[in-house]
Order: C-alpha cells, then sequence, then structure tokens
C-alpha cells in the first residue's frame, strides 16, 4: 500500500526512514502547537479552540501535502502571520478575529485560484528577489519585537518610543535563558531543540512558582469556540484589501520558497531545476488555509523545519504523512501547551527570527536602488507594527527610487502595479 502510494522504491527510501524522517520534522516544528495558541488568545480567541485548531489544520495540510503532492513537506500555522492576525489586525487596526479569520479564508480563496490558472509563476518571477528577502526578514524582526514585548524585555516609553524592561524580572531572565538555551541546542544540531528548550523554561517556571501544574494529558478541548466562526462578509471592507493581500502575498512566497529549498534539499527538482507537481504542492497550502480558517486558526503554510526530515532522508510525503499524525496524537496534550508561559516561547520566536534575517547577506549591498526598498521594507514592519505597511511602503519605495535613479526599466509590470495599488490605498483609504 505505502508502496503505491508514496512510490518509495522510486524514491530510494523505505517506510522506516520517511518515519524516522517525519517525527524529526515533527519535533523541530511542535513549538507552534504551544507558540499559537498564545498568539491568537492575544485576539480574544479561546485559547483551547485555537490549540485544537492548530494540530488539525496542520495534521489536515500534511495529509494533503503527503497522499496529494507526495512531497516530504509539513504543514502548519505559519510564525509571524499568526502575530500580524492578532497584534495588528485586530489589535492595531480594531477589525474582530472574526474578520480576521474571513480575510484568512479570502486569501486561500485567492492562492487557490492563483495556483489553478498558473498565474502564481507570473508574479512569483516578476517580483524582485531583494524584496522577497525584505520582506522575510521584516516579518523576522517584527516577530522579534512582539518576543521581546511580551517578555517584559521591550516596554514602552512615551519620549523614546520604547525602552529596556525590568531586567530583574523572572519572564526576563527566563526568556534570555530560553534564547540563549535554543541557540546552543541549534549549534549542536539536538532534534526537537527549540521544543526541549520551551519545555526546559516552562519546567524552570514552575519549579520558581510561577507556572501551575495542570497535568499532561486530557481529551482535547472543544473546538466550537472558533469552528465556522469567521466573517467574510466582514472580510470584504475597503480597509481589508491590503490584509488580504498580506497574508496572500507573505503566504505565496513563503510557501514557493520552501517548496524549492526542500525539494533542493532532498534531489527531487528535475533537470531544468524545477519542482515537479508544483501545483499540487501549492494547492495543498491553499487548501490547508482555507479548512484552518474553518477550524479557527490563521494562514497554514509549508515549515521550512522540514528539511530536518529530509537531511534524515525523507523523500515522499509518507514523511509529511508521519507528521500529520504526530499532530493528531498532540491532540491529547491539551494541558502542557496550557501551562507554557509566555517567556518560553520567546525563545522559539527569536531563533525564527534570526533565520528569516539570514536571507538580506544576500543582498547587492553595492547597488543603493536595490538595497534602500530593502531596508525600508525591513524595518517598516516592526515600526509600523504590520506586515502590510511595511510590504506596501516597500513596493512604493523599489518604485520610486528605480525611477528616479533613471532605472525605471528594471520595474516589472506587476511591481508597478502593485506599487500603484499600495499608493492609492494609503491615500484614499489611510490607517
Amino acid at each position: 500500500m505505502f508502496e503505491k502510494l508514496f512510490k518509495l522504491d522510486e524514491h530510494g527510501t523505505s517506510v522506516k526512514t520517511e518515519i524516522i524522517a517525519g517525527t524529526t520534522t515533527f519535533l523541530t516544528m511542535a513549538y507552534i502547537i504551544f507558540v499559537n495558541p498564545q498568539m491568537l488568545s492575544a485576539a480574544g480567541m479561546d485559547s483551547g479552540s485555537v490549540f485544537v485548531a492548530t494540530c488539525l489544520a496542520a495534521a489536515l495540510g500534511c495529509f494533503i501535502m503527503g497522499f496529494y503532492a507526495n512531497y516530504p513537506v509539513a504543514l502548519a500555522p505559519g510564525m509571524g502571520l499568526n502575530a500580524f492576525f492578532s497584534f495588528v489586525v485586530v489589535g492595531h487596526m480594531g477589525y474582530s478575529w472574526q474578520v480576521a479569520l474571513g480575510a484568512v479564508f479570502l486569501s486561500g480563496i485567492c492562492f487557490t485560484l492563483l495556483s489553478l490558472f498558473k498565474i502564481r509563476e507570473w508574479i512569483i518571477n516578476s517580483i524582485p528577489m531583494p524584496m522577497r528577502k525584505g520582506i522575510a526578514a521584516g516579518i523576522g524582526l517584527f516577530l522579534a519585537l512582539i518576543a521581546l514585548k511580551n517578555s517584559g524585555i521591550v516596554i514602552s516609553n512615551p519620549p523614546t518610543l520604547i525602552a529596556l524592561g525590568d531586567m530583574h524580572a523572572l519572564p526576563a531572565i527566563l526568556a534570555c535563558l530560553g534564547f540563549f538555551l535554543t541557540i546552543a541546542l541549534a549549534h549542536y544540531r539536538v532534534k526537537g531543540g527549540v521544543m526541549v528548550a520551551i519545555l526546559a523554561i516552562t519546567l524552570i517556571g514552575f519549579l520558581a512558582g510561577d507556572v501551575e501544574y495542570n497535568g499532561l494529558m486530557s481529551m482535547p478541548p472543544s473546538i466550537a469556540p472558533t469552528f465556522l466562526q469567521m466573517d467574510i462578509a466582514g472580510a470584504f471592507n475597503v480597509g481589508m484589501i491590503s490584509v488580504v493581500f498580506a497574508f496572500l502575498f507573505v503566504d505565496l512566497f513563503d510557501t514557493s520558497g520552501t517548496l524549492i529549498a526542500v525539494a533542493d534539499k532532498g534531489k527531487l527538482l528535475d533537470k531544468d531545476g524545477n519542482l515537479p507537481r508544483l501545483n499540487r504542492a501549492l494547492l495543498a497550502d491553499s487548501g490547508a488555509s482555507i479548512a484552518g480558517s474553518m477550524l479557527g486558526t490563521s494562514t497554514t503554510t509549508s515549515y521550512i523545519e522540514s528539511i530536518a526530515g529530509v537531511a534524515e532522508g525523507g523523500r515522499t510525503g509518507l514523511t509529511a504523512v508521519t507528521v500529520g499524525v504526530l499532530f493528531l496524537i498532540a491532540l491529547f496534550f491539551a494541558p502542557l501547551a496550557g501551562m507554557i508561559p509566555a517567556y518560553a516561547t520567546t525563545g522559539a520566536l527569536l531563533y525564527v527570527a534570526v533565520l528569516m534575517i539570514e536571507g538580506l547577506k544576500t543582498i547587492n549591498w553595492d547597488d543603493i536602488t536595490e538595497a534602500a526598498p530593502v531596508v525600508v521594507v525591513t524595518l517598516m514592519m516592526p515600526l509600523t507594527f504590520s506586515i502590510a505597511n511595511g510590504i506596501s511602503l516597500g513596493f512604493i519605495a523599489y518604485a520610486a527610487i528605480k525611477v528616479m535613479s533613471g532605472k525605471y526599466k528594471e520595474v516589472s509590470a506587476s511591481v508597478w502595479f502593485l506599487a500603484v495599488l499600495f499608493l492609492g490605498k494609503m491615500i484614499f483609504f489611510p490607517g
């Protein structure tokens, strides 16, 4: 059965290898089980329901990717977009989490249509690579700011906007320790190091009397508070255009980059460097986002941590299916997830930020017309506390700088379209 479904012999792998690879991938990304409920509960969502939605959306995405696309790529609610969902769309812009879920649903529909009509290739190929790297780095800095804020390391200060918090406080101390431990475990390539660090800091918090023990296992909480609660009509508000686009745009490039990176690592690209069954993989991703919004979680996307499983020999969809099964098993560990304090996940968020900022090393810093727009998009995300604003200002800056530098021929049609669209939105629909 496994041979027929996943073509194991053709890919030079075995059931045992695939299961080991899937377990490895799960351990490297399981931190999302703890982090996502915390992120979305800040938007007023029921954390127990979000925990269930996270596990189910991840499992469903992995199953679609495994059975339909036959790739060793795991999916789960994406980091960065969950923060954007809670702290910007709901917290800053004032929309309800139901409307935010509606925006996730619409972005998933748009992603599906782009994949079906093969418009995705035109968009990706015409967006400058430096801008893609800048967007990823900006999201990384945005995540870092949220992590530092939630742990009390960075606080608001009217005269200077922000300032250093109380570094004698237990949350700040344990947040720093968690980051140092996470990086050390990553350096030694410890499998599941991020999750180990989160659990270790939680244990220290428990021993210090700051964490209350609620048990380890139980039946899964009810998903009713978030199930089918998305407000699609509310997401059609003109002010939500940039939000829907941000969800779509980030997921589009994040997914494409992840798929190519994982396929390259596993030598799954064809002789021309293309990814076979790419549309199937993209449809798996968009389908998981649509299902995730219905279940009650932010955008579900492909995880770069899948490379860990590929490094262990994973080559087929059985790896992804294994991850999906483990996410279903995780449903019974809700009490443990509920015990995790915010400062215990700071190290994981900062670690993800480091990985996302790494792409800036490929920017041609000698070309100021390339570097300046990247700096704009990277800095404006955390400084405006908005992924959408960062993307908008970045594209406007790119087009304007190229024109004023006499390099207008380097601006593609899609970049012109996006720059004009964002400029119009800021002029006529500010905020």
